[in-house]
């Protein structure tokens, strides 16, 4: 129901449809509420005009049939044996009820007396309230209105003080047939439900900003489509095919940059090689040497350049992985090559152990040496921007000291030099690329490293940061786990 159409449209159709709801169960409430009402009050207005016929013997009230009992039937009633008399509901449920009326002698053989037989139920008396000094037919009347309120289709039997029982007959005013149509358990229905589908309605509206928010967000660290479904509220729909235009224009300016690049780079190998030729023709072996090594550095150059595109371009598949297992294999490499590249054991963190029935006081454990640490990455540009710190600690620091440490949401590889003559500000001033410190003039590079690091970073929802550590410089490579 939302798709296609916009927030204010949607808005409206919920307000309309909420007062529409509300409006309706409360109509089927109220309306309910005084159809009962009014067979309450009319039973009690019958009971009270009941009661003046019964005592003066005249003629019963609109819907209402007297008719005496014989001899036999009358001196079960009077023997309260209600449950023997002929043409009663069975089960025989009886009530006894007498009423006598205010500062009136109970043996004055004026009080009611009443038996209600139902099938159905046994009324509460104590429901019956009375006010000090209310009239008796007033009581009676409250007998009435107590029939009315609950589905009995009782019979009555009643005798005015020595008068003969009489049978009354009253379904046309208190029977479950004349009983209005109870509408209050609807209309709460109707208010749950119209609730629950404007709450459905209003979740599926803001659920699609949602997940589209979500996809955004973990786009550049899982990866997205090259373009997101165009769907949900008008409002979203707008904003998604401006953020499909955006992405495509995007990647084609990268792709466009990537290209050129890629054809400088074809295009200055040939020329590459013939001044490496030429070069080689040279007899003055020092000239020669520095011919070789300006061609060599306008080549790592252009190769820095293409690789730093290539992040950009973001087009490797995340996967699970283990960084432990990635971080071993780096650092063996290095080992290999006789790189003064070492790895820290993680800590084992410890954990306190509950008690049981053989210790009375509990201790300390500590989990095993080799826990993997499983991320969700692209594990080529992971091992790249890895490289790239070591191959810094290396060229300024001299060593690397490669540590990880996880939590349940980040890992963190930490490379740690023996002091590069730089603190943990003047590297941050140095990510953006080509910057390089003044401590690195001498030595070749091209300031790349460190921005790659940071693409990679961002990529992985993490940072790059630097800290100052015991030995040197950290560059702390920070990458969510998930």
């Amino acid at each position: 129901m939302s798709r296609g159409l916009s927030i204010r449209s949607l808005g409206f159709l919920l307000i309309l449809g909420c007062f529409t709801a509300a409006f309706a169960a409360g109509w089927m409430w109220f309306s309910s509420a005084k159809a009962w009402q009014d067979r309450l009050t009319r039973s009690y207005v019958t009971g009270i005009a009941l009661y003046e016929a019964l005592r003066v013997g005249g003629e019963p009230p609109a819907g209402i049939h007297i008719a005496p009992l014989d001899q036999d039937q009358s001196d079960l009633a009077t023997q309260g044996a209600f449950s023997q008399l002929t043409r009663i509901p069975m089960p025989a449920l009886v009530t006894n009820i007498s009423i006598i009326g205010p500062g009136r002698d109970p043996l004055s053989g004026s009080s009611l007396s009443v038996g209600i037989v139902s099938n159905k139920l046994q009324y509460s008396v104590s429901e019956l309230v009375s006010d000090e000094g209310q009239a008796t037919a007033q009581k009676f009347g409250n007998v009435t209105r107590l029939l009315a309120t609950y589905c009995g289709d009782p019979v009555l039997f009643a005798r005015m003080g020595g008068q003969p029982w009489l049978r009354i007959d009253g379904q046309d005013i208190w029977g479950c047939a004349t009983a209005p149509t109870d509408l209050r358990l609807a209309a709460v229905l109707l208010a749950l439900v119209a609730a629950a589908i404007l709450s459905t309605l209003v979740l599926d509206t803001s659920s699609y900003f949602d997940r589209f928010a979500s996809a955004l967000r973990d786009r550049g660290r899982l990866g997205g489509p090259e373009s997101y479904a165009v769907q949900g509220p008008a409002e979203l729909r707008e904003t998604v095919l401006a953020v499909n235009a955006y992405l495509e224009q995007e990647r084609a300016q990268i792709s466009q940059r990537a290209m050129v690049l890629s054809g400088v780079s074809h295009d200055l190998g040939t020329p590459a090689t013939r001044l490496r030729l030429r070069t080689a023709l040279i007899k003055e072996k020092d000239l020669r040497q520095k011919l070789e090594a300006d061609i060599d550095s306008m080549t790592e150059m252009i190769e820095s350049v293409l690789t730093y595109t290539r992040a950009e371009l973001n087009e490797e598949t995340p996967r699970k992985l283990s960084l432990t297992s990635l971080v071993d294999a780096l650092v063996a490499d290095y080992q290999d090559m006789e790189r003064p590249v070492s790895l820290i054991a993680q800590e084992r963190p410890s954990v306190e152990a509950g008690r049981s029935v053989f210790a009375t006081t509990s201790g300390l454990g500590s989990l095993p040496d080799q826990q993997r640490i499983l991320i969700t990455a692209r594990p080529i540009s992971l091992k790249r921007a890895i490289s790239n710190l070591i191959d810094n600690a290396l060229k300024y620091g001299r060593r690397a000291s490669v540590q990880l440490t996880a939590t349940p949401g980040h890992a963190t590889i930490v490379v740690e030099d023996e002091g590069s003559g730089m603190s943990s500000a003047d590297v941050e001033a140095v990510v953006a690329p080509f910057k390089r410190g003044d401590n690195t003039r001498a030595i070749d590079g091209f300031g790349l490293g460190l921005t790659i690091v940071a693409t990679v970073a961002e990529q992985h929802g993490g940072r790059l940061y630097f800290e100052t550590g015991q030995h040197g410089l950290r560059a702390c490579l920070e990458i969510c786990r998930r």
